[in-house]
């Protein structure tokens, strides 16, 4: 060890974070006691290094200053050359909290002999066997009640969510800053923007709305496509809650009501869900159907399917793609790509007529629909059933904490019925959706349709509603022919 009398270069190490500042010490706190205990002891600080709102005891968390302070002590320098032979901090919990750090620090005091080490009760030994078994035994200690808090906090969490009790931090957008009430004009703009996307408009074109009113988020950054969609798939919005990814339920698995006010009705919510929920992992569905992200330029690209075989007697089934075609009218045509991108490449036709003849086509049966969900309830059919499993499940856990049934009874049962709620679930979110849309296509629909008032990614919507593909036959023969409808099958979603 160093003789007292020796004036010592030693560096200062300071942090403190969430987890630390009930403690009420805050860095120039920190060390200004680190400077008296080396005063004390003789020794000259010749270097800070600070963490501030780095926690000690999140895995994986880099704290830049600890890092260099490790590097100066295994080098026995700092940058600049100055030495270092010590370290001086306020207690070891504000040094580390996760053991494999400790042993890091030791490792790179203890690099060379003669360092030292001193927390504000004085200089302890680092070089001494049971002084480091000492130091880990106390980082155990500071590890548990770490987690206990985590626990405590979590449960709180949890509690609040089940009470319906709006969580801390900042105001979300469309309410006001007791997280209660609804803040009108935001809530306005949330409002139109859900029912846009229930009714088959793009984010993409959200988006550019929100940004050319200068709409800003709770941060005054403008907003992007993420963070929109963030906010309309927030539970919140109807006056649900998630919990850690899920539906805050109450025992009847019935949605937790929250004390806030709510910007649109549950069913609308359902109906988001549903369509945010289908575009995770895919963008073109097994059946022909696509999800929009931007604002497509075409009324049917990924709707036509070409229906010409190939050698091998398969039909080809590729999406039909667009190409400009100046010398015919409307511009341009649909066609099967090439062999290389995976198509046949022997299908091409007039996309304006197409185009034509499909909308006339849906817009009837959209028609034929809206004139019989006028006669027809809308009511989910699964809703008895879901009511009883979620009640045999409650009779079936309560049964085994009771330790009425075993182990090998109860978990592949429930396992079965909750594989069947999650499912019956889903279909309730798809039913919310096709109702919300159905809401929107009324006897009208084809007025809405002429009248300018639909982008092309609503009529998309629409037409996937009454379409899963439109079929496209070859025409065979070679050369130009008349357009024939009869080559055009469409493929019903009814059908």
């Amino acid at each position: 060890m160093v003789e007292q009398d020796e004036a010592v270069p030693v560096v200062a190490y300071a942090r403190i974070s969430a987890d630390t500042a009930k403690d009420n010490h805050g860095v120039e706190d920190q060390h200004a006691v680190n400077g008296q205990t080396a005063e004390r002891l003789g020794w000259t600080i010749v270097h800070r290094y600070t963490d501030n709102d780095l926690s000690a005891a999140k895995a994986g968390l880099v704290r830049p200053d600890f890092e260099a302070m490790l590097r100066a002590l295994k080098a026995g320098h700092l940058p600049d050359g100055q030495p270092v032979r010590g370290v001086v901090v306020l207690a070891d919990d504000r040094l580390t909290r996760r053991a494999g750090d400790y042993e890091r620090f030791v490792d790179a005091l203890t690099y060379e002999e003669g360092r030292v080490f001193a927390d504000a009760k004085g200089p302890k030994n680092l070089y001494s066997e049971d002084v480091e078994s000492m130091g880990l035994f106390g980082v155990v200690i500071s590890k548990m009640e770490v987690r206990k808090m985590q626990r405590r906090m979590r449960r709180s969490h949890r509690r609040r969510a089940e009470q319906g009790i709006p969580v801390g931090g900042k105001r979300a957008f469309g309410w006001k800053e007791d997280k209660l009430t609804l803040e009108p004009d935001e809530a306005k703009w949330l409002a139109k923007a859900a029912r846009d996307v229930i009714a088959g408009k793009s984010l993409h074109s959200i988006l550019r709305e929100w940004q050319e009113a200068g709409l800003r988020t709770v941060n005054g950054k403008m907003w992007a496509s993420r963070s929109l969609k963030l906010a309309l798939w927030n539970p919140r919005m109807c006056g649900w809650r998630k919990h850690n990814g899920e539906l805050v339920r109450d025992a009847n698995g019935v949605p937790v009501v929250g004390q806030w006010e709510p910007v649109i009705i549950p069913k609308e919510w359902m109906a988001i869900d549903a369509i945010f929920t289908a575009r995770v992992g895919a963008n073109v569905k097994a059946d022909g159907t696509v999800t929009d992200y931007r604002t497509p330029s075409h009324l049917l690209t990924g709707i036509l399917r070409c229906g010409k075989k190939k050698p091998d007697g398969q039909v080809c089934n590729a999406p039909l793609r667009v190409s400009t075609r100046p010398d015919l009218s409307g511009g341009f045509i649909y066609q099967c790509p090439s062999r290389e991108m995976g198509g046949c490449g022997g299908t091409a036709r007039n996309g304006a007529k197409i185009d034509e003849y499909i909308t006339e086509a849906v817009l009837a049966k959209l028609e034929e629909r809206a004139a019989k969900a006028h006669r027809v309830e809308a009511e989910w059919d699964g809703e008895e059933e879901l009511n009883r499993l979620t009640g045999k499940q409650r009779k079936l856990l309560q049964a085994w904490q009771d330790d009425a049934i075993s182990d090998e009874l109860f978990f592949p049962e429930n396992q079965k019925m909750e594989k069947r709620i999650k499912d019956l679930r889903k279909d309730r979110t798809q039913h919310a959706l096709r109702v919300q849309r159905a809401s929107a296509v009324t006897d009208n629909v084809r007025e809405q349709w002429h009248s300018d008032r639909l982008e092309i990614a609503q009529k998309r919507a629409l037409i996937r509603q009454a379409l899963h593909a439109v079929i496209v036959l070859p025409v065979g023969g070679g050369g130009r022919r008349p357009f024939n409808p009869d080559l055009l099958v469409p493929k019903w979603t009814e059908d």
